[in-house]
C-alpha cells in the first residue's frame, strides 16, 4: 500500500506573530517618541496640568505647613507632601488615558494596529509607558516648583532617577488600569464618569497627604490595598531619605503593574469590535 505524500505547507501562511519579549523595547520606545511628539507639538495640556500641582503646594501645603495641624515629625509638612503630589500629578494623567485608546477605535487607528503582527500585551504596555513619560515629565515640574519653594528635597540623581522611574511604572499601572475599564465600558463618556469617581478615593486613600496612622481603621485597610499609597512610600524614601520599605513597595508596584498589563491586553480586542 502506498502512503499519500504529505501536503506541502500553504504557501500564503501568515507567520506567528514574534514573542513579545522580543518586540516590547522597541515599542516601548516607539510608543514613547510618538508620545514625545504630542508633547512638543501641543504644550497646552502640559502647562495646564502643571497648574493643579501648583496650587496644592503653593495654598494647601503652605497652608497646612503653617497651622501645624498634621503631625509629620520633623518634616516640615509642605517637604511631606511634595512626594505626594509628585504620585498624584501621574494618577490624574493616566487614569484617563483609557479615553485615548477609545478615541483611536473611532478614528480606526486602533484596528490598523491590531492587523499588525504585534502582540497585544507589547501595544497596551508601550501606551502605558508612553503614559509614564509623560507623568515623569510632569514630576520634573513639580521637582521644580519644589526647588523654587525651597523644599528639603535629597538631589542626590540616583535617587532622582529612581523616584522618575517610580513615577513612570505606578503611572503606567494606572493608565492600564484605565485602559482595563475602557475595555469593559467601551465608552468615552462612561470611562470620564468613572475615572472622576475613582481619583478622588485614590488620592485621599493614600498616604498622600497624612500619615496612615491618623486615618480611622477602615481608611487604613483600604489604604493598604491602594497602590498609590507604595508609590507615594517609595518616593518619599528617595526623595526625603524618611523610612521606607522600598522592596515592598517595587514588588507591589511591579506586581500590579503586570496584572494591568495582562487584564488590559485581553480585554483589547473587545474595544475594537
Amino acid at each position: 500500500m502506498s502512503v499519500a505524500p504529505a501536503e506541502p505547507r500553504a504557501a500564503w501562511a501568515e507567520p506567528a506573530p514574534p514573542p513579545p519579549w522580543r518586540v516590547l523595547p522597541s515599542r516601548l520606545a516607539t510608543f514613547c517618541i510618538v508620545e514625545l511628539y504630542r508633547i512638543r507639538h501641543d504644550r497646552t495640556e502640559l502647562y495646564t496640568r502643571a497648574i493643579q500641582p501648583a496650587l496644592w503646594l503653593l495654598i494647601f501645603g503652605e497652608t497646612f505647613t503653617r497651622l501645624r495641624v498634621i503631625p509629620t515629625g520633623s518634616i516640615p509638612y509642605l517637604d511631606y507632601m511634595t512626594p505626594g503630589i509628585i504620585a498624584q500629578s501621574g494618577l490624574f494623567v493616566a487614569i484617563f488615558y483609557g479615553i485615548q485608546i477609545i478615541w483611536e477605535r473611532d478614528a480606526g487607528i486602533l484596528s490598523k494596529l491590531l492587523a499588525t503582527p504585534t502582540p497585544r500585551v507589547a501595544l497596551v504596555a508601550g501606551k502605558g509607558f508612553a503614559a509614564g513619560l509623560r507623568a515623569a515629565i510632569q514630576a520634573m515640574i513639580v521637582f521644580a516648583l519644589g526647588a523654587l519653594l525651597r523644599v528639603g528635597i535629597d538631589w542626590n540623581p540616583l535617587h532622582l532617577a529612581g523616584a522618575v522611574v517610580v513615577v513612570v511604572v505606578g503611572s503606567a499601572f494606572f493608565s492600564m488600569l484605565s485602559m482595563t475599564i475602557a475595555g469593559v465600558v467601551l465608552s468615552r463618556e462612561r470611562l470620564m464618569g468613572i475615572g472622576q469617581a475613582m481619583t478622588m478615593p485614590l488620592f485621599f486613600a493614600s498616604n498622600a497627604l497624612y500619615p496612615v496612622h491618623l486615618m480611622p481603621q477602615w481608611l487604613q485597610w483600604l489604604s493598604v490595598a491602594n497602590p498609590l499609597s507604595y508609590e507615594v512610600d517609595a518616593l518619599r524614601g528617595l526623595l526625603l531619605g524618611t523610612p521606607a520599605n522600598l522592596p515592598l513597595d517595587a514588588a507591589v508596584l511591579a506586581g500590579t503593574l503586570v496584572v494591568g498589563v495582562v487584564a488590559s491586553s485581553r480585554l483589547l480586542d473587545r474595544l475594537a469590535r
